[in-house]
């Protein structure tokens, strides 16, 4: 059912029934008035006719007949429209004009007594009584004036009202439904132009929905959830990428794992088959074998340690990133270094606090790898490794170098060397290492560079990330997932 024809159904509803209780209200109202001018014209009767009523009752006690007459016809004409009687202190009728009951009923005793108008019935018919004493005074006989109105003249004005009032409540229910209706036809437009806008989306077409903020209906509720359905789908569509960019990581994880895997797992499996098969092997054979299987061990765990560290750093999102003491970050880094390589010489320069915004795992994981691939190519035949480590600020930028001693990157592969897998002819690792540096690196939107060291000798890995990151934060995806 439509939003027009149900508000125009409850109005109808609703219409008569509010009708009905402010005609009962009025009606309450009209009674209440219409006795109280009632009770005021008897008042009125009786103040005009109690003269005429003391001097007919001394005429009757005096015997003068014709001035008794004379009176009593004054004492109806004061009495007007109002039904008059006057009985003497023995209760004999002295006049008895106009309509009101029968002689012979019994009239309320209390009714002098109240001071006011009463009501009470008499064969079926309803009358308004004010009885009034004529109070003794020199040589006044005592007596009573009665006057009399039939409620039924109340009856009827408040009957003719409550007709009024059912017919307005009969007529209010078809004219406020389609009263109703129209208004809520009128009030509905903006909703079904925001229908007509969301039927016409196209779920796989995000531009279709730049429908839903055109043109703004004027109704501010209306505008305002098409805003929030326009936000809700925008949300969805973020959400539903987030989705397909994990789908598509997890794919190439697997991918990559499986080709990358492939070789050293063939070669553990030929050095377990020669293990089976001479059960008979030398010793200094046998931990050849060994060796080689612990070093394809290392490799695949290393591997999948680092596919796994890519894809984290593909799926990672602003909200994960927070204040970062690089400094701090550095020096432990470096710590750690030293007690995985004892024999290497680690010196490091740096401010005593450098903070900046940023993801902490992912920062730890580029110093962790440059400093892994300098100590790994930072030697020479005999030598033991040596690597200086410095960070430092210029203007609007954190500079972080690691300079090593080794033989050197040649200038036309320094770039190519941060790609994915590519290894060095007797390099041990997984051939992730630097492109991990610049996955993070490039998330925090920095920049790494391979240059040669000051001295000539060696290799300089030179990081610059913004001291200040910028307010909407998009780094390049794909890392894990982009061709090799």
């Amino acid at each position: 059912m439509r939003l027009s024809t149900r508000i125009a159904l409850v109005t109808a509803a609703i219409v008569p029934v509010m009708v009905l209780l402010a005609g009962l209200l009025l009606l309450g109202l009209v009674n209440r008035d219409l006795h109280a001018g009632q009770d005021g014209r008897l008042r009125d009767r009786a103040a005009s006719a109690l003269p005429f009523a003391r001097t007919a009752l001394r005429a009757a006690a005096a015997g003068r007949t014709r001035q008794e007459a004379n009176q009593q016809l004054r004492l109806s004409a004061a009495a007007l429209d109002a039904g008059v009687r006057l009985t003497a202190d023995d209760g004999t009728v002295l006049v008895a004009e106009g309509a009101q009951p029968a002689d012979g009923v019994p009239l309320p005793a209390g009714a002098a007594a109240s001071g006011g108008p009463v009501t009470f019935r008499a064969g079926g018919v309803g009358w308004r009584v004010l009885a009034l004493p004529v109070t003794r005074a020199a040589g006044q006989p005592p007596g009573t004036l009665w006057l009399f109105a039939p409620t039924a003249e109340v009856g009827a004005e408040v009957a003719s009202v409550r007709r009024r009032i059912v017919l307005v409540a009969l007529l209010a229910a078809p004219l406020g439904g389609l009263l109703a209706f129209g208004v809520a036809e009128r009030a509905a437009r903006p909703l079904r132009t925001l229908q007509r806008r969301t039927g016409g989306l196209d779920p796989d077409d995000p531009a279709s929905r730049v429908s839903l903020g055109g043109r703004p209906t004027g109704v501010a509720e209306v505008d305002q959830l098409a805003r929030t359905l326009q936000s809700v789908l925008q949300r969805y569509d973020a959400q539903a990428a987030r989705t397909a960019e994990a789908l598509e990581t997890a794919r190439a994880f697997a991918a990559s794992a499986s080709h990358e895997l492939r070789t050293p797992l063939m070669s553990m499996r030929t050095n377990l088959d020669v293990l089976a098969d001479h059960p008979d092997l030398g010793p200094a054979e046998r931990a050849e074998v060994l060796a080689d299987l612990h070093t394809g061990h290392a490799r695949m765990l290393g591997l999948l340690t680092a596919l796994r560290s890519l894809a984290q750093g593909d799926l990672v999102e602003a909200d994960a990133f927070g204040a970062v003491d690089l400094a701090e970050l550095v020096e432990a880094a470096v710590a750690d270094a030293r007690r995985r390589a004892p024999q290497a010489v680690l010196t490091v320069r740096s401010a005593p606090s450098l903070r900046l915004r940023g993801w902490e795992p992912g920062l730890r994981l580029a110093v962790d790898n440059l400093l892994v691939n300098a100590l790994v190519h930072g030697g020479g035949g005999d030598r033991p490794p040596q690597v200086a480590v410095e960070l430092r600020t210029e203007r609007d930028q954190v500079v972080l170098t690691v300079d090593d001693a080794g033989p050197g990157v040649p200038p036309e592969l320094r770039e190519t060397v941060f790609e994915r897998f590519r290894r060095g002819r007797d390099s041990p690792g997984s051939g992730l290492g630097l492109t991990l540096v610049a996955q993070q690196i490039a998330l925090h939107g920095g920049t790494v560079r391979l240059t040669d060291t000051p001295s000539g000798r060696g290799t300089r890995a030179e990081v610059r990330l913004p001291s200040v990151s910028p307010a909407t934060l998009r780094p390049r995806r794909g890392w894990l997932t982009a061709a090799t």
